[in-house]
């Protein structure tokens, strides 16, 4: 099963977040889900708002249009981004 689906327009991510890591960006395959590190903490929502601003960059999107579907409280976590303007090249993401 891949990371990652298609709803209509929106990309849906299965990822494994690793918060409070030294650097920032996707990091490889963690099972079934994309790794992605933030160097933020677990603490006040603050690493899934970076996890958010992160997505939003990288696929080049207002970060109204990047939600967290669900894990709030996880390292697991589902997040739609509606119509992404870019897919990093790296992910090797493509449209169904």
């Amino acid at each position: 099963m891949a990371f990652y689906s298609w709803r209509d327009d929106s990309l849906i991510l299965d990822c494994h977040l690793q918060p409070g890591a030294r650097g920032v960006g996707f990091a490889g395959l963690h099972g079934d889900r994309l790794k992605i590190r933030i160097n933020a903490p677990p603490v006040d929502g603050k690493a899934n708002e970076m996890l958010l601003k992160f997505l939003a960059n990288a696929f080049a999107v207002p970060k109204q249009r990047v939600t967290l579907l669900s894990g709030q409280q996880s390292r697991q976590k589902r997040v739609a981004i509606k119509a992404p303007a870019v897919l990093p090249a790296e992910l090797e993401i493509s449209r169904c």
